[in-house]
């Protein structure tokens, strides 16, 4: 049709309505605006042997690169529901999905002939699924009303006395029938429906019907019944370090365990199958948990109300912001405009303060990767008559609690400014401390870190936001299902409310001092990984105790000078060990950062220790000449199986010293499919995934 982007909801591709979400979103766009696209693209490139594989492109569109001027910020990852959707569509194939929709429009193009026999008019003169109903003079909505109430139907009643209709795959003969009665029963008639056996029938136009094949990649062919999507789903899982395997480090992320007893309501129907616009006397179970988990949060952090909506952590910025927007525009000072940031910041905080029509500036980070006072000062004195916010992570994204916090947020308060928090290393803080003690303002949480919801690969994420007394009234609203309709950041009014009671069943599970211990925790582990390292690497920062918080910082910098072995180099050599890579320079080029989480035993802490200092001692070999640069375990890393049973071994080092460094690896070996992988090529040939998986 020539349109230059295309987009839409995933969601109907077998995925549950949730009660609003989560679900996945599309996007597709011409090949000339692809550097301009938010979200991550998964390319492909090759590997060190010409092989295939499968990498995030183009990522310096991102925030943890490009920071303001990033394209990724504007939308929330849902890769967990697109891989669903995904296996929705590879276990129908197009000729599945092909019937599926004729079945939809058939039962829909019979029901519209239907009404329209009664007396009815049906307004669409195009439709696939979604009929407009208007009434005869003789009949009321209150009578259709009642009449769908009876049968446990819902319908859409437009204000202006339309009747809207959808129907989907799960619509059966039954419910058809039961729709028709009642639209009968309200015209006075006792017509008995046969649905049973209906001819196929259509009433698109045939220039609005897709000539071209699509799904034509050979996996959308091959697996169509229940055993070989199951095998081919294990195959691809199989590909995946997760924390099935072993314990995931990356800072600043939160990588701890997902109960399943926390993930066992995602499968309850009560939970499933609620329409968001559902009528309220239907969602009342929904409703006060939506209601206990707001006051729990609140609670935790010290606020005075919490609003669910935000879809993920960088939602939950944008909200908040908008939030302060709201709140200063309404006492007479809408137009600060200025947003300071500390250089430590993730990426997100400058991302979403433009995104919200602010200007960022960035506040220097002093020697100790504290926030620089006497530059916070000067900024201050500089743009007070500017200055809307300040966006502090606590503890910082260089993993300290900084101990200037409250004197931070008093400068800005007495400038006239705003105090948000980033809430993305809350596990360092529940039950210890809160945004509200800290004298923050706003701040937004990371259910998907500190409350359990698992990443999924990239989402789903929930990113509320809790506030103090004066900003509740400029909360996100909603136009049909909250009493306000300003600040609106999701199409539904609580957001991923599918996943809610996760963290409803984690906090109710853990209890106040469960909470506390796992903080506990999460510091102890961390600062025991750093003590432990401390020799081999060094740790970057350390707070005003010499310990850190959470989260650590691994110098890897030293090693680069006297080996050439960079940070990168131990990233890509941990998989040969069966590890996910720590977050890999950043938030400072050249380190690496560890967050090992409340949820690792001392075993596995002892084993990731013992890795470390293992790939140390292979940089040590390096730079002593033991193994040349160009040929060593760790330039070559990581070694694919496909290498490791070749004939011929092209390496200076044995085939054990690359796949069984230490004696555990193989009693638990992660074979990797690919060898390194060429990140440039990858990002001069972009192409859409075309490989077999």
């Amino acid at each position: 049709w020539g349109a230059d982007i295309a987009f839409g909801s995933s969601q109907r591709f077998g995925i549950p309505m949730f009660f609003g979400g989560p679900s996945a979103a599309f996007f597709a766009t011409r090949d000339e605006y692809k550097r301009s696209m938010p979200g991550r693209i998964i390319g492909i490139s090759k590997d060190a042997y010409g092989k295939e594989a499968l990498r995030m492109a183009l990522q310096t569109r991102e925030q943890h690169i490009k920071r303001e001027k990033a394209t990724s910020n504007i939308c929330t990852a849902q890769a967990l529901l697109a891989t669903m959707s995904s296996f929705y569509a590879v276990y129908h194939g197009p000729e599945g999905l092909k019937g599926i929709a004729r079945r939809i429009h058939s039962l829909a193009s019979h029901v519209s002939d239907e009404l329209q026999a009664m007396g009815y008019r049906q307004l669409n003169e195009s439709f696939f699924d979604t009929l407009t109903i208007a009434l005869p003079e003789s009949i009321s909505v209150e009578d259709i009303r009642n009449h769908a109430e009876m049968r446990e139907i819902n319908l859409r009643y437009h204000s202006d006395g339309r009747i809207g209709i959808s129907l989907d795959e799960t619509t059966n003969d039954y419910r058809v029938h039961e729709l028709l009665a009642l639209f009968a029963m309200a015209a006075g008639s006792s017509k008995v429906f046969m649905i049973d056996d209906l001819p196929e029938k259509s009433t698109l136009q045939e220039e609005q019907l897709r000539k071209s094949d699509f799904l034509t990649h050979p996996t959308f062919q091959r697996y169509h019944t229940e055993t070989e999507l199951m095998r081919y789903i294990k195959r691809l899982e199989r590909k995946d370090i997760s924390l099935a395997h072993s314990m995931i480090s990356l800072g600043s992320c939160t990588m701890k365990l997902n109960a399943a007893s926390e993930l066992l309501p995602l499968g309850l129907t009560g939970f499933q199958r609620i329409h968001p616009f559902a009528p309220e006397d239907q969602t009342e179970g929904y409703k006060e948990m939506i209601a206990e988990l707001e006051e729990m949060l609140s609670v935790i952090t010290g606020f005075a109300a919490t609003s669910l909506q935000p879809n993920s952590g960088a939602a939950g910025e944008y909200a908040g912001l908008i939030t302060i927007a709201a709140y200063q525009e309404s006492i007479g000072e809408g137009s600060r405009k200025v947003v300071l940031i500390p250089a430590s910041a993730h990426g997100t905080n400058p991302a979403s303060a433009v995104q919200a029509g602010y200007t960022p500036m960035t506040v220097a980070s002093d020697a100790r990767g504290n926030v620089d006072m006497d530059d916070l000062r000067n900024k201050v004195e500089q743009y007070r008559d500017e200055l809307a916010a300040f966006m502090i992570t606590y503890p910082s994204t260089h993993g300290i609690f900084e101990t200037e916090i409250r004197e931070m947020c008093r400068l800005i308060h007495e400038a006239g400014g705003q105090v948000y928090m980033d809430g993305a290393n809350m596990n360092a803080q529940v039950g210890l401390t809160n945004p509200g003690t800290i004298g923050a303002d706003v701040c937004h949480l990371n259910l998907h870190k500190t409350f359990a919801i698992p990443h999924g690969g990239g989402g789903p994420g929930v990113g509320p936001i809790c506030v103090a007394e004066h900003l509740v009234p400029f909360l996100p609203g909603h136009p049909v299902s909250l009493a306000t309709d300003t600040n609106t950041v999701a199409a539904a009014a609580y957001g991923s409310a599918g996943v809610l009671p996760i963290t409803y069943g984690y906090i109710r599970m853990m209890g106040a001092d469960g909470l506390q211990e796992a903080t506990e925790a999460a510091i102890l582990n961390a600062n025991y990984v750093a003590e432990k390292l401390n020799k081999s690497y060094g740790i970057l920062y350390r707070g005003a105790d010499g310990r850190v918080g959470h989260e650590l910082i691994l110098d890897c910098r030293g090693l680069k000078e006297v080996s050439g072995i960079t940070e990168t180099d131990i990233a890509k050599r941990l998989i040969d060990y069966g590890y996910h890579a720590p977050t890999l320079s950043f938030p400072v080029h050249g380190t690496l950062m560890v967050e090992p989480t409340e949820s690792e035993s001392l075993a596995e802490l002892d084993r990731f220790v013992a890795v470390m200092d293992q790939i140390h001692e292979e940089i040590i070999e390096v730079s002593r000449g033991a193994f040349s640069h160009e040929d060593n375990v760790l330039i070559n890393a990581p070694h694919p199986e496909y290498e490791a049973v070749a004939d011929e071994w092209k390496h200076a080092y044995p085939r054990s010293k690359a796949l069984y460094p230490l004696p555990f690896v193989a009693e638990n070996k992660f074979w990797v499919n690919v060898a390194r992988v060429d990140n440039a090529h990858g990002d001069r040939n972009l192409v859409s995934c075309l490989c077999e998986l």
